[in-house]
């Protein structure tokens, strides 16, 4: 499975590399040969100047990447991002034939620009939650939980969050029990939602 994770500039660190860290350990524990390739996925191939400076090298540009079964999308400093039709079409496009599109923290403004939660339920950051409502009435925004799962469409809290809810995916996609071997690879404490 291709899991193409989204990012752009002044997107936060953990956001990204959380999710990369999960799938690249899960397809380390797996019995299955390359079961999950992450891949960071930007709009050109230049050096991405992340949160704090924190230089990445994208793998594949939204214009040329292999078919992506996921999709995740950071959070980060989101409004020039969630502007660009260049990147929202290419989300929705990408919407169409992959198995999940997630978001973490403030990547729920992308795919709420590109119309993906309409009608759903959704989360964010808490801090941005207000935002969230404001702009986008038509999403049930999810307060105090870790991740909200709404079948293709998954939307994960701020930063950390995004961890447990790629634990998750992880969990949907492949066992539970991958999922917690991951989590105990990582010597990461996997934060369920309280309904789980």
């Amino acid at each position: 499975m291709n899991i193409g994770i989204f990012i752009y500039p002044d997107a936060e660190v953990l956001d990204f590399s959380g999710p990369f860290e999960v799938f690249s350990t899960a397809n380390r524990l797996s019995s299955i040969a390359e079961q999950f390739i992450p891949l960071l996925i930007a709009e050109t191939l230049d050096p991405v100047a992340a949160r704090g400076g924190y230089s990445v090298n994208p793998r594949c540009t939204i214009h040329d990447h292999p078919p992506l079964d996921v999709l995740i999308v950071a959070g980060g400093v989101h409004t020039e991002v969630m502007k660009n039709t260049a990147v929202t079409d290419w989300v929705t496009r990408i919407a169409r034939s992959a198995q999940l599109v997630a978001s973490v923290c403030t990547g729920a403004f992308v795919l709420a620009e590109a119309g993906l939660l309409s009608g759903l339920s959704a989360t964010t950051h808490w801090e941005d939650i207000p935002e969230l409502k404001s702009a986008y009435p038509d999403v049930a925004v999810i307060e105090q939980q870790r991740w909200v799962d709404q079948g293709q469409i998954v939307t994960s809290g701020g930063i950390s969050a995004g961890i447990d809810m790629s634990l998750h995916l992880v969990a949907r996609l492949a066992s539970v029990a991958l999922a917690e071997r991951t989590a105990r690879q990582m010597e990461f404490d996997w934060r369920h939602n309280t309904e789980d």
